[in-house]
């Protein structure tokens, strides 16, 4: 049996952050693990600029509830949920997550949470587990399951090679400049075939 498993923000989605960042003018928030490879790193210095402009959750969310999935996520997805399983490994949080789902007809996905203090501010992230792309992998591999898992940033590199097969979708130059050994999909008709031809190899 095969899954497949694929990062959220830029595969499916537009990136929350950047989004954010164009509605407040903040253009600090516009790095992402696109761009920076330490995770706790980036939501520490992203804490503390919503902290210094006194931003809540509340702000965030109103912006994403105005974000509608890249042109063509939606029709992919469908058509990769008839081929075969599909779980999405994401590291953003299950408080911006909903709006997201709902639009993509609820897939199952696995992302982290936030912790909040009295006044809605974000006070910290609480990580499902740490590198917990990879551990998924890992996970669903030890349930005998082929895995297959893309994504386009930092975060979603030791995922991809810690599964049976994988490729980057729409990844940066710095990235593929990285990782050239990494099978690339520009659109969706490509990534449906590369998916399409990791299925049927194991038919």
């Amino acid at each position: 049996m095969n899954i497949i498993c694929l990062d959220l923000e830029g595969v499916l989605v537009p990136e929350i952050w950047i989004s954010f960042a164009e509605k407040t003018g903040l253009e600090e928030l516009k790095i992402t693990t696109r761009d920076e490879p330490d995770y706790d790193k980036l939501m520490k210095y992203r804490i503390g600029i919503l902290r210094r402009e006194n931003l809540s959750l509340a702000d965030i969310q109103d912006v994403i509830s105005r974000i509608r999935p890249l042109d063509g996520a939606v029709e992919f997805l469908e058509a990769l949920r008839a081929m075969t399983q599909v779980v999405i490994l994401s590291d953003t949080f299950r408080e911006f997550a909903s709006p997201l789902m709902r639009q993509l007809g609820w897939p199952t996905i696995l992302c982290n949470s936030l912790v909040m203090d009295d006044m809605g501010m974000i006070e910290s992230v609480k990580m499902r587990q740490n590198d917990g792309k990879r551990k998924a992998i890992e996970g669903f591999r030890s349930m005998g399951l082929r895995t297959f898992a893309a994504g386009d940033s930092y975060n979603d590199i030791s995922m991809i090679r810690t599964a049976d097969a994988g490729c980057l979708f729409r990844a940066p130059e710095n990235i593929l400049k990285e990782q050239p050994d990494l099978r690339l999909a520009r659109d969706y008709d490509e990534f449906l075939a590369v998916i399409r031809e990791f299925v049927e190899s194991d038919i």
